[in-house]
């Protein structure tokens, strides 16, 4: 059946459409937790987020200075002449996959593109992709390869919807180079105008590298792109569903990519086309989720709410997913040398509150530019590890309980900003600190405490004795993380 064919018999490119039909399929609700493999060409300075940005910037201060000390002058060394250094000569796709097997989870999304707009398959819409060159590998097929055979269900995630505005900065360098300009380079024959996309009005004041988290949802004078920018964006989009048939996509968008530009044409075109196609592939059962942020109610009835380093103050229905990073989403070696890690207890607590409020918790785990991670990282990932063996009874396949905790740090929690961000400004748990969970029949609760009591010691759970349930069976300690109860309703209760 034709694509066109499958939107007529099922869902249409429209927010009724898709709000009539689609439902948050029961693997996700289930899952809880997934690794984000955020892993691109922008990891090869292994100095951190949005490098291809902002090593464009004040060539004093930040990425501008380093690279700038590093690589030279941008004008003859731009983010595209990072790329034949992004080797993945140490990339074991299929040991990672058994490693966030083993730590719980069970689902990866990886980085199909980031804003830097470099895909990381083989693109027929895009010739600047890591088969061209870089790795000469189809990352994303070798992912998807890793994760069927270690049980995962398999993401795709796509940023460059911002391309457009985000490379902006490069103008005054190499952004407006053209195919002629590469005779005699490692470059020659490919057209970095189809890296950067700057044969357009810039916007107003793009010097200012700090407007653009302003101009995000495509307002405030942003360049709007063109249809042919929008038209190659879905393109390649479509040709990873197609190729690699993800169940989850991950936009890094205000509510769709473009929204609200062409009244969301082109992502409810995706949202629409994805689920059919899914639905396809599944025998007529929709196991699709498409991530979208900052929405508003009824748009989360039509795609997932994904929410930046953040949770919300109190559980939200349908369900909805957080995604973070231990350190900074592309990896920074400075983070690792600085001991500037969430440790495996800070992350258990997050998953812990995040579960309570009905939603998943999407974790980065840094890789290093030839595709391994670093021994702390390592550390991490064992400890979540060892904590899920003993106690992942209490996280997954769990439902909110009739309250999703207790404690001052609920109270103080502040509200979401933008996207999320407030993960940071979150106070530190104590031991009054306790969250729930609930078997699907509703006969097991799950008291867990953020914090640990000393050996021999309980937790104080008003909320459970409230409900004549009494603390039941201690899971295994593991060093200071979450302690858990197994608790069982009184009969009658």
């Amino acid at each position: 059946m034709t694509t066109a064919a499958l939107i007529a018999a099922a869902f249409l490119p429209t927010w009724g459409s898709l709000e009539a039909q689609y439902k948050v399929p029961e693997w996700f609700e289930d899952a809880k937790f997934g690794i984000f493999c955020h892993w691109g060409v922008q990891c090869v300075p292994e100095a951190g987020d949005w490098y291809a940005r902002h090593m464009y910037g004040d060539p004093r201060r930040g990425q501008g200075r380093f690279h700038r000390d590093r690589y030279g002058d941008p004008k003859e060394y731009g983010f595209k002449d990072l790329i034949p250094f992004w080797t993945a000569h140490r990339w074991r796709p299929d040991e990672l996959c058994a490693l966030y097997k083993k730590m719980g989870a069970k689902y990866i999304v990886a980085m199909a593109n980031h804003h830097d707009n470099f895909d990381n398959w083989d693109s027929p819409l895009q010739p600047w992709n890591s088969v061209n060159m870089g790795p000469k590998r189809d990352i994303l097929k070798a992912w998807a390869k890793a994760a069927e055979a270690s049980g995962l269900r398999f993401g795709a995630s796509f940023h460059a919807a911002h391309a457009w505005t985000w490379m902006e900065p490069s103008r005054d360098y190499d952004g407006l180079a053209t195919k002629e300009d590469g005779k005699g380079k490692w470059w020659e024959g490919f057209d970095p105008q189809m890296l950067y996309w700057q044969n357009h009005t810039p916007s107003p004041d793009y010097k200012n590298l700090g407007l653009i988290n302003k101009r995000w949802a495509w307002g405030h004078g942003a360049s709007k792109p063109s249809d042919a920018f929008m038209e190659n964006f879905k393109g390649r989009v479509m040709d990873v569903v197609a190729k690699y048939k993800p169940d989850v996509l991950y936009f890094d968008d205000t509510v769709l990519p473009f929204w609200p530009l062409n009244e969301s044409k082109t992502g409810l075109e995706i949202a629409a086309e994805f689920y059919n196609a899914n639905m396809s592939q599944h025998g007529g059962r929709l196991e699709a989720v498409l991530t979208g942020k900052v929405l508003g109610e009824k748009e989360r009835k039509s795609i997932v709410w994904d929410v930046e380093r953040g949770t919300p103050q109190t559980p939200m229905f349908p369900h909805w997913q957080t995604c973070s990073c231990i350190g900074e989403w592309h990896y920074n070696r400075d983070a690792s040398n600085r001991n500037r890690y969430k440790g495996a207890g800070t992350v258990l607590r997050l998953l812990a509150d995040i579960v309570s409020k009905n939603g998943n918790l999407l974790l980065s785990i840094p890789i290093r530019a030839d595709g391994s991670i670093d021994e702390k990282e390592l550390a991490v990932c064992e400890d979540i590890a060892a904590w899920m063996a003993v106690n992942g009874e209490a996280i997954f396949g769990t439902v909110p309980w009739k309250v999703c905790g207790e404690g001052p740090q609920l109270s103080k929690t502040p509200p979401l900003s933008g996207q999320g961000f407030n993960e940071g400004r979150i106070p530190q748990a104590t031991r009054e600190d306790i969250r729930y969970t609930a078997s699907k029949d509703g006969k097991t609760v799950y008291a867990i405490a953020l914090v640990p009591p000393p050996e021999g010691e309980k937790p104080v759970c008003g909320e459970l004795e409230k409900a004549g349930i009494a603390l039941g069976e201690r899971l295994t300690q593991v060093k200071d993380f979450p302690a858990v109860w197994k608790c069982h309703a009184k009969p009658g209760k």
